[in-house]
């Protein structure tokens, strides 16, 4: 089992701490945020402290500070030659927490979501998949990435999930103004999509030929997929992510 820090507690940290809690691991949050560290404390048992004393305490640990903070934070804290860093921040450079977080220096960047609690989360992993591995898989399939130029890409896709529970909770409105049941039109269309994305196959190629599958001629599938095509969906879809990437690789 290993001692596991987390400097920054909030709403990407706190699955994880539940779930390598539950995995037997030793671990200490920081306070920055009381609430949710209490909550961590009361039902897992994890030791909450202020951020110099979780490092002080841990051989790994995972930095989930909002990016517009992070450099103020880590700045004033004192790291150790062989402790393992792992990194959620998007926009941060792997070359910046090398020097932020000197003498470490094995730091590996991923992306994880709030299911990875629950498992199924895939953790895109750079520069390679090994730490990541051994602490979150089998249950959540981790994978390396070429470079951080390909991990901001992912962090591009990953920000198309808001945009298509936008799209969602839009059809479930526009369903509840004619049922009048909008509880109901939420747990229709979540289920809709989650339970058909559950069971597809995962293989390259299967989203788009589960789409043609449904989107046959004449079909009301195909009239979807035209109209949105026709206006504009998946071009702005496309710009948004290239910008996205841009941004984090720091150009503008």
């Amino acid at each position: 089992m290993s001692r596991i820090g987390f400097i920054g507690t909030g709403h990407i940290a706190a699955p994880m701490v539940r779930f390598l809690a539950g995995k037997g691991h030793r671990l200490t949050v920081s306070d920055r945020n009381a609430a949710v560290a209490h909550a961590l404390a009361q039902g897992h048992g994890v030791t909450v402290a202020p951020n110099q004393a979780v490092l002080d305490s841990s051989d790994v640990i995972f930095l989930c500070l909002r990016p517009q903070i992070a450099e103020a934070v880590l700045e004033t804290l004192v790291f150790r030659e062989n402790q393992q860093i792992v990194t959620v921040m998007a926009g941060v450079s792997l070359s910046r927490l090398r020097t932020l977080c000197a003498p470490a220096s094995k730091i590996v960047a991923t992306i994880p979501l709030g299911y990875l609690e629950q498992g199924g989360c895939p953790l895109p992993a750079c520069p390679d998949a090994q730490l990541l591995g051994a602490l979150f898989a089998p249950g959540n399939p981790v994978f390396a990435v070429a470079d951080e130029r390909a991990l901001n890409m992912h962090f591009a896709v990953c920000a198309m999930l808001p945009g298509v529970l936008d799209l969602m909770a839009t059809g479930a409105q526009w369903l509840a103004e004619d049922t009048g049941d909008a509880a109901q039109s939420d747990f229709y269309a979540a289920q809709l999509i989650g339970g058909y994305l559950g069971a597809m196959t995962k293989e390259a190629g299967a989203l788009a030929r589960e789409r043609d599958a449904l989107a046959t001629k004449g079909t009301i599938s195909l009239q979807m997929t035209q109209s949105l095509r026709a206006a504009g969906t998946h071009a702005a879809l496309r710009d948004t992510m290239a910008a996205i990437g841009n941004r984090l690789g720091g150009e503008t």
